[in-house]
């Protein structure tokens, strides 16, 4: 969905339905491109003939789905929801409430702890634990980016204050329907307005980097358990999340008009380029 900077009413004044139905049918794309990818990857590690065909029945599309995809330095913190392990099985395999977890990226050629974090979050996807919930998809490119902006539920930020520059995927996930819960970080302290998103803690920082990731990994898991899944799965009498969709128009409307090239194209015309060339 596309808004014009200054056109914030045209998606407030849609109906909760109509931006409500298109998601099921992003999840299933996303899904099978998904299971396409998954299938080729596991054939690529050894993986056996049952464990291929067992491709088919991975990802539900109907199950709460976070995606955490980007460039995976240290500073982001991409293995932060697995701080405790145990909390972290519990939520992903609430029988009334699934969740899954879809990962990508890419660490610098030369930046080896961003390697070795890529092989770790690869590690755990395939513990018996959280295999089926926990997914990497490797050789992370800009189709993959794509499809998890247009198909995931929640877009995931975990970096660790204050070292966010922005966090344009956050933008991109937002403008295709998905909720941001993330770190008041980069560009989240400015578009965050309680309504359209959760936040990770209170911005408050630490004695200690430990500490630190202590208080953002038990901020984390009770936002995701007090909070989002019940946004998600809470259904009203026509089997409709209100909250949740309600929260998808807010982002759409406040995110995307402030967020997007063509605000910027504008200020700096606005800003800069006319009163330098003397225009009115």
């Amino acid at each position: 969905m596309v808004v014009a900077a200054g056109r914030t009413h045209a998606i407030s004044a849609a109906q909760v339905v109509g931006v409500g139905v298109v998601e099921p049918d992003h999840a299933g794309f996303l899904g099978r491109f998904l299971r396409h990818r998954l299938r080729e990857q596991f054939a690529r590690h050894g993986a056996s003939p049952d464990e291929l065909r067992g491709v088919d029945h991975l990802f539900h599309a109907d199950a709460l789905t976070l995606g955490f995809a980007r460039r995976f330095a240290t500073y982001k913190r991409a293995s932060l929801i697995f701080s405790d392990e145990d909390r972290l099985e519990a939520l992903l395999a609430d029988a009334k409430r699934p969740v899954q977890i879809l990962f990508a990226g890419k660490a610098h050629p030369a930046d080896q702890p961003g390697q070795e974090l890529i092989r770790k979050i690869f590690q755990m996807s395939q513990e018996p634990r959280f295999r089926g919930r926990v997914f990497f998809v490797e050789d992370y490119d800009i189709r993959v980016a794509g499809m998890l902006v247009q198909g995931v539920d929640v877009w995931l930020n975990t970096p660790r204050r204050p070292m966010e520059a922005s966090g344009t995927s956050g933008m991109k996930a937002a403008m295709n329907g998905a909720l941001n819960v993330s770190v008041l970080d980069g560009w989240w302290p400015e578009a965050y307005d309680q309504r359209n998103g959760w936040v990770i803690g209170n911005g408050d920082t630490a004695a200690t980097e430990a500490l630190q990731d202590a208080e953002d990994a038990e901020a984390l898991y009770r936002i995701l358990s007090e909070s989002v899944m019940p946004a998600y799965y809470e259904r009203d009498a026509q089997g409709l999340p209100r909250e949740w969709l309600a929260r998808m128009k807010r982002a759409l409307a406040t995110i995307t008009p402030q967020f997007s090239s063509t605000r910027m194209v504008a200020d700096y015309a606005r800003l800069a380029y006319l009163p330098e060339s003397g225009q009115p």
